[in-house]
């Protein structure tokens, strides 16, 4: 999806001040309100924006341990994993890959223990050969899309 130069505005001040009113949005931006939610609309039926809601950390939440956990699948069983991924809370998130591995997942623990416990039970699911995990030591750049979003703007303004 394409997005103009005021789509790029909004979602810069949607990523900035996360808890501001559409009337406020409206005013900072100069725009109408009616414009502006007519925006919004846009972009959250177009997929732009996927969420309103808050953004937790699971470290705050008692899990400081992150992990990337590898997982190598039985040909054919790919569904099946994912599905049964989805029941272990511990996993945040979870994709198909390529390269080594079948799938991808996040999973947030306790401590060390808590993490071996989690890998043993994504091992014992029904379809997965063998995981590989690899521990988190220290976020590096932390989740953003601001960076993305203003370069849209600049390729929005040429």
């Amino acid at each position: 999806m394409a997005v103009d130069e005021l789509d790029t505005r909004i979602l810069r001040l949607l990523l900035e001040q996360p808890r501001t009113s559409v009337r406020e949005y409206a005013r900072i931006l100069g725009v109408a309100r009616g414009t502006l939610q007519a925006r919004l609309d846009r972009l959250e039926r177009d997929g732009v924006i996927t969420g309103t809601g808050p953004t937790l950390s699971p470290a705050a939440l008692g899990h400081p341990v992150l992990a990337f956990v590898h997982i190598e699948v039985t040909q054919g069983h790919l569904d099946d994993v994912g599905d049964a991924l989805a029941a272990v809370p511990e996993i945040v998130e979870a994709f198909s890959i390529t390269g080594g591995g079948d799938l991808l997942t996040r999973v947030v623990a306790r401590d060390n223990a808590h993490l071996e416990d989690v890998i043993q039970k994504l091992i014992s699911l029904p379809g997965v050969v063998r995981t590989r995990t690899e521990v988190a030591l220290r976020e590096r750049v932390p989740h953003r899309l601001l960076p993305l979003v203003e370069s849209m703007g600049r390729t929005a303004r040429k």
